[in-house]
């Protein structure tokens, strides 16, 4: 009897040792989804953290404070990408954390849609600024850390008016963590994700 409990009780602490990890991954998936609104629509961003954990992070802890709300985009090349990220506006500045070291991989590479930290030619200087593929880059893999993939809205991206700098440039109207938005944006990006799998 004794022999059956212990066999018992070691066999449940198994299923939740091998279950804890699952569990603590999707416990709030929606912390690893920013919402991106644009003039011309919502951008649904999932983050990789498994990539890029210290630009993840980053770019949560910047957007969580409202770092990125208002700011333009600077340097936009039609069939390249759209690069945004700097409170000066110019591509130069950044915010006032120390810069991030580079986190490249050869795990993900740099597709339409594809989120990357740009930086100076110094590899370990990305900071806040980051830019989206308008299509396919491989001439920035390995090169530049990628911490996101657009997963829904390309099309608003795509109407994002071109220039360096852009003579009317757009701007980030605000930008979100999913896990922290409203009941109703919360659910469109749980919809998002599910599409996904």
């Amino acid at each position: 009897m004794m022999l059956t409990r212990v066999l018992a009780v070691t066999a449940v602490l198994a299923a939740v040792a091998c279950a804890a990890p699952r569990l603590s991954l999707a416990a709030d998936p929606l912390d690893n989804v920013l919402l991106l609104d644009l003039k011309d629509g919502r951008v649904t961003i999932l983050l990789r953290p498994d990539l890029a954990p210290k630009h993840v992070e980053r770019v949560k802890q910047l957007t969580r404070e409202g770092f990125y709300n208002g700011i333009v985009f600077h340097r936009v090349i039609p069939g390249f990408m759209a690069q945004t990220g700097d409170p000066t506006g110019t591509g130069t500045g950044g915010s006032s954390y120390p810069d991030l070291p580079a986190e490249f991989t050869n795990k993900a590479t740099f597709e339409r849609g594809t989120i990357g930290a740009a930086r100076s030619n110094d590899p370990n200087s990305a900071n806040s600024q980051f830019f989206i593929d308008f299509d396919a880059a491989s001439s920035l893999n390995g090169k530049y850390t990628i911490w996101g993939q657009v997963i829904d809205g390309m099309g608003a991206v795509d109407k994002i008016n071109p220039g360096e700098p852009p003579p009317f440039p757009d701007k980030i109207v605000k930008m979100q963590v999913a896990a922290d938005a409203d009941d109703a944006s919360k659910a469109a990006a749980t919809k998002v994700l599910k599409a996904q799998q």
